[in-house]
């Protein structure tokens, strides 16, 4: 018996294990549709809001139908119900263009049990490769039919990264532009700390703005650190005061080795593990008209 959950955004609940999309439906035979993750944790998904408002934004950039917050919010609902609320989950928001031959959009929800790979990142953090993504902090604004900006479900080149990494014993990567700006991992936002100062890729060069990043730089502004988005070169993360991969189910993994390269214990690594979980309890826990 599967260890997932399934819901339909018709409110139904289905068997995980069955089959669920038609062959021709363009998630498969295009990647053509979007998703976001989320962490469900005490029985509830954290941070919805953020990551519905970031689904639609992502539907607007493919030119999908515009997401109904309140049939997710539905959807979701009953996904945390029959999940439980002893362990915590990992949430995935799907929503496919449907199939080729036409009708109807596809989307559903799931839950699945987080996995041993992201505990381990949160326990003792992460070695990474620094991966040329091949354009330029420019694209997005040039091109936005590269869809730079948006979660899609195309992401073979991202999980290609990984699985190159990982033959050189990486566990992670994190991507820089032609110019040899630092951008973003293949499923994580980069932070690193100057003293007090919290800094992240501008949003600008083309990468996904993280829902987790946005959370916690609104409670550690509150805590004394300055948060701010500035271009960093791969020099800035070696002389950090800390260096981490944030997301929203893995929450904080530490960046302990950059190209083979051990990197220091970070001095703030505690208060940021503490803020980070702060920041995805607290956040998008009002309903938003997005």
């Amino acid at each position: 018996m599967s260890e997932q959950v399934l819901v339909t955004l018709d409110r139904e609940v289905r068997d995980a294990d069955a089959p669920l999309l038609y062959a021709d439906d363009l998630a498969v035979v295009r990647g053509d549709g979007v998703f976001e993750t989320l962490l469900v944790r005490g029985g509830r998904a954290l941070k919805l809001e953020p990551h519905l408002a970031r689904l639609q934004t992502s539907a607007r950039a493919l030119g999908l139908p515009n997401p109904n917050p309140v049939e997710w919010r539905e959807a979701v609902k009953i996904a945390e119900q029959e999940w439980g609320d002893e362990r915590e989950g990992a949430m995935r928001l799907v929503l496919s263009r449907g199939r080729e031959s036409g009708g109807a959009e596809t989307a559903f929800v799931t839950v699945a049990p987080v996995s041993e790979r992201i505990l381990q990142a949160r326990r003792t953090g992460v070695s990474v490769l620094m991966l040329a993504r091949g354009f330029s902090v420019d694209l997005s604004a040039s091109a936005p039919w590269q869809l730079l900006g948006a979660k899609t479900l195309s992401y073979a080149t991202n999980m290609a990264a990984l699985r190159y990494a990982a033959t050189l014993g990486a566990d992670d990567v994190i991507f820089v532009s032609s110019e040899g700006n630092v951008l973003e991992g293949p499923r994580s936002t980069v932070l690193i700390a100057r003293e007090k100062t919290l800094l992240t890729p501008p949003p600008d060069h083309g990468i996904l703005p993280g829902t987790t990043q946005q959370a916690l730089y609104e409670v550690a502004s509150d805590r004394g650190f300055r948060c701010e988005y500035a271009a960093l070169r791969p020099a800035d993360l070696i002389a950090a005061d800390g260096v981490w991969l944030i997301s929203s189910v893995t929450t904080v993994a530490r960046v302990r080795k950059i190209d083979g390269l051990v990197l220091p214990a970070a001095p703030l690594g505690d208060e940021i593990v503490e803020l980070v979980d702060l920041a995805i309890e607290t956040a998008g826990t009002e309903f938003t008209e997005v």
